[in-house]
């Protein structure tokens, strides 16, 4: 039953379209029918898993659609024989996988033809109602995003390379429609508003978008270089174009001129004779005139694009030139475009200041989201050092001594060992009383089953200790409890080695020590004051409990002990109070010291009864009185004294014994009553009754 209630709604709403499915199946026979049938009554919630997946499986494609489609600037290159070509092998490779992204975002628009949304009149409280009927989707989805995601599904840059170019070469336009690549930055706003709302739409599901700091930093270093691939790519095709708007016009110039200058010998792809373009090569002034390593010389500025030329990368080859454009990417938005040195040229001057402005917004952006991700890794560390600061100043200022302050240093740095500065009681009382179980029996119930007084109990009875645990740590040396104090928790030993030792209430000459190992516990008086009913004053320990390591344990309170004995009748049964017992280092004290006791009276009466046998046969046989003469020869020799007498001696024998019986019986039963006199208010365990004697005949 449990299950059903932990189960999200999204399971239950595939459930019930599961059943619409079925029912479509047992009605239909018709395949086609039948699969437009379904996937008419599938609907996704938008929080649902599914979804939740293919946001970041989307987010992902989009990314690489992004890196892709700058690599169609670097298509056009300059070649050897002074004209523009294209690298069509480069260009059939990036057209490919450029086709595939475009296959994600057709998907990503039926996606959202079938996912529901939030009816915005019912977010007055709650998460809202969602809307299911596939019909006011759709109605939804065409006023609000159908046409910037169809736009940024288009294949524009596909179109371009395959039908604009050709057609604007056999029109004679020459190469310079070559650089409609350009309209690949066009389709980047749209695709850019697809990306945004995406972001927001998976951190609004999740919380997040990565889910560790490092993942964090790395995706928005991701981005920055994104946005440097774009300048670079940017950068390389206007360097392109800026070699082949001087070429145009130095070419006008020699229209007049013998042999002519025809806008054909600029594109290697022409049908142009190579002789009579290589005698035009050969006497022409154009490439002298444009020649970025003699700007100087030539009346044309080419700018911050002359590195193109000069470095030889319009002529390199595909490789070399992404990596050189992509560092003169990150290099000048990293710098803001403080290296740049620009000719009087309005588009150039117009690239530089969006390239210094946009530097400027991404690199804060990058420096201030990294180092919010970065921060988020040591904000405890940090949280622990001011801390630590703010305990040594006031040490320092109270003046501790020494010793004090090493102790304190050494707890605060196991205690940090231990939590890493998380407060687990916060965590666990913000959750549900449900999910707060099922934790806390994950994290306990293991340890506790290592108590050997807890494996007798049953799992209901476990299940509200692990509930009421509390986590302890204790450095080496520290006093748990001292034997006096009143005790208001009961440890459970989970690591580490504890001393516990008692004198009997202060008693000259007793003293008992044990020690406590995982397993054991300490604090058992207050399992016998939480038995009796109607008490309220807390016990007394009976035992001084001092760690000799550092120890782990859990800690039950005295008032969730009143609570168990209350609610639990299983605490009161008898076999459970023997395991008690048996288990407890107080009860096995007080068993040893009873045991004792008893062969202590046992050994001084019979040593009082050979005593009086001696005595009695000496005076018998001296009448003159010399036993102690007798007595020493005896003890000399080692001998033991004959314990034969007279009748007579017997008789008084007996009725000395007797006489001393009574005496001890009188003396016990006033000092009985007295304690009873004094402590008709201290509490009492249960009267226990000996345990049921093992069965060994099943063996």
């Amino acid at each position: 039953m449990t299950r059903i209630f932990e189960t999200p709604a999204s399971h239950l709403r595939h459930f019930k379209q599961s059943l619409k499915t079925k029912s479509l199946i047992s009605s239909s026979t018709d395949e086609p029918q039948l699969i437009n049938r379904l996937w008419r009554h599938y609907i996704l919630d938008p929080n649902s898993d599914i979804v939740n997946r293919w946001n970041y499986v989307f987010l992902i494609t989009c990314l690489i659609s992004l890196f892709i489609d700058p690599l169609y600037f670097y298509i056009p290159y300059v070649s050897e024989n002074a004209c523009m070509a294209t690298d069509d092998e480069a260009a059939t490779q990036i057209t490919v996988y450029r086709s595939l992204t475009d296959v994600f975002y057709f998907l990503h628009i039926i996606m959202k033809f079938r996912t529901a949304f939030v009816a915005p009149s019912s977010r007055v409280f709650g998460r809202g109602e969602l809307v299911m009927d596939a019909k006011e989707i759709a109605i939804r989805y065409l006023k609000t995003d159908l046409i910037v995601d169809f736009t940024a599904a288009l294949p524009l840059p596909q179109i371009v390379i395959k039908y604009v170019i050709p057609a604007a070469k056999r029109n004679g336009s020459g190469h310079s429609k070559s650089t409609l690549a350009l309209i690949v930055l066009i389709q980047y706003v749209p695709r850019l508003f697809v990306i945004f709302p995406l972001n927001q739409q998976i951190i609004k599901t999740t919380g997040f978008i990565a889910k560790t700091a490092w993942a964090g930093a790395a995706y928005n270093l991701l981005l920055f270089m994104l946005a440097s691939h774009v300048a670079g790519a940017s950068w390389y095709v206007a360097s392109i174009g800026r070699q082949y708007s001087c070429w145009s016009n130095e070419c006008k110039k020699e229209r007049d001129a013998v042999p002519p200058c025809v806008p054909d010998f600029l594109d290697c792809t022409s049908d142009t004779d190579t002789y009579v373009r290589d005698y035009w090569r050969n006497s022409t002034q154009v490439l002298v005139k444009c020649d970025a390593i003699n700007d100087e010389d030539s009346g044309f500025k080419f700018g911050i694009f002359a590195n193109a030329f000069t470095n030889e990368v319009a002529s390199s080859t595909f490789m070399e030139k992404y990596l050189y454009c992509l560092w003169w990417g990150l290099r000048n938005l990293s710098s803001y475009g403080q290296n740049l040195n620009t000719s009087t040229y309005i588009g150039e001057t117009l690239f530089s200041i969006s390239l210094c402005i946009i530097g400027l917004v991404l690199f804060a952006q990058l420096i201030g989201n990294m180092q919010t991700y970065l921060q988020s890794m040591t904000v405890k560390i940090e949280e622990w050092r001011i801390r630590k600061r703010d305990i040594e100043e006031w040490m320092r200022h109270r003046q501790l001594p020494e010793d004090l302050q090493e102790r304190v240093r050494r707890f605060d740095q196991c205690k940090w060992l231990a939590t890493r500065g998380v407060n687990e009681e916060d965590i666990l009382q913000s959750l549900p009383l449900d999910l707060r179980r099922q934790i806390q029996r994950h994290l306990c119930l293991k340890l506790v089953r290592r108590v050997p007084f807890f494996a007798q109990m049953d799992d209901q009875l476990l299940d509200a200790i692990c509930e009421r645990l509390v986590s302890s740590l204790s450095i080496k040396g520290t006093y748990v409890v001292r034997e006096g104090d009143p005790v208001n928790e009961m440890f459970f030993i989970i690591r580490g080695q504890l001393e516990s030792s008692t004198t009997n209430g202060g008693r000259s000459g007793f003293f008992n020590s044990i020690t406590l190992r995982p397993g054991d516990f300490c604090g058992e008086e207050l399992l016998t004051w939480a038995l009796v009913p109607n008490t309220t004053q807390l016990p007394s320990s009976t035992r001084t409990v001092r760690t000799l390591s550092e120890v782990e344990a859990f800690a039950l309170r005295a008032e969730d002990l009143k609570f168990f004995a209350v609610q639990f009748k299983r605490l009161h049964s008898k076999k459970l109070q023997h395991a008690f017992r048996y288990y407890s280092q107080q009860w096995r004290t007080w068993g040893a010291c009873l045991i004792q006791a008893a062969w202590r009276r046992y050994r001084k009466k019979k040593m009082e009864t050979e005593l009086a046998l001696q005595e009695s046969y000496y005076y018998n046989q001296d009448p003159n009185n010399n036993y102690d003469q007798n007595y020493e020869a005896f003890e000399d020799v080692g001998l033991e004294q004959p314990l034969v007498g007279s009748a007579h001696n017997s008789q008084q024998l007996g009725a000395t014994i007797l006489a001393k019986r009574f005496a001890t019986n009188t003396r016990r039963g006033i000092e009985q009553k007295i304690q009873m006199t004094d402590s008709s208010s201290s509490l009492k365990m249960p009267k226990l009754f000996k345990p049921d004697e093992p069965d060994f005949s099943a063996e």
